[in-house]
């Protein structure tokens, strides 16, 4: 777990807003069947699969697979600078993605990617930080600079389905 009390305040505020805000049939799956933010990132650790939704110039959805990882209470995740989705992403930043296990976890999440190390401009301000972890998650198994691209996703909505914390705990 990465979060500072901080980081894990601002993910309990998202994900209570975003339930209180969601329609009657969402929160009867979800109310009872949810786990707060500290057990969230308990649960999120290493990449995650991840779908992600993007939307092409004339508005078509598309769905893509994407190595996730869940850090300061926010997923990051990769493609490679020349893909489809990255072409999207540039033009069209607003982004949804899913983490499922089976019927035993869902995390949903809306919102706008940020890019953490772009091609022609300065990288962000904690990309070094990202970088130094996923070198020792993958190895030194791309060209960071040339090769990938990496996102942000700064959710606005985000709800998380999982009727069992046992299932998920439990090795």
């Amino acid at each position: 777990m990465r979060e500072t009390p901080e980081e894990l305040d601002q993910l309990q505020s998202l994900l209570d807003s975003s339930l209180s805000g969601s329609t009657a049939h969402l929160r009867s799956i979800v109310e009872g069947r949810t786990i707060t933010a500290p057990q969230l990132t308990g649960v999120l650790t290493g990449m995650c699969t991840l779908a992600l939704s993007t939307v092409t110039a004339k508005g078509e959805p598309r769905i893509s697979g994407a190595d996730g990882h869940f850090l300061h209470g926010r997923w990051h995740f990769g493609t490679a600078r020349n893909a489809a989705k990255a072409r999207h992403l540039a033009a069209r930043p607003a982004a949804s993605v899913a983490h499922l296990r089976g019927e035993d976890l869902g995390v949903f999440t809306h919102g706008t990617v940020e890019e953490l190390n772009p091609g022609n401009a300065p990288t962000t301000a904690d990309w070094q930080e990202l970088l130094a972890y996923l070198k020792d998650f993958y190895d030194d198994a791309f060209d960071w600079d040339r090769e990938v691209v990496y996102y942000r996703l700064n959710p606005h909505w985000m709800t998380v389905y999982a009727p069992d914390l046992d299932k998920l705990t439990s090795t």
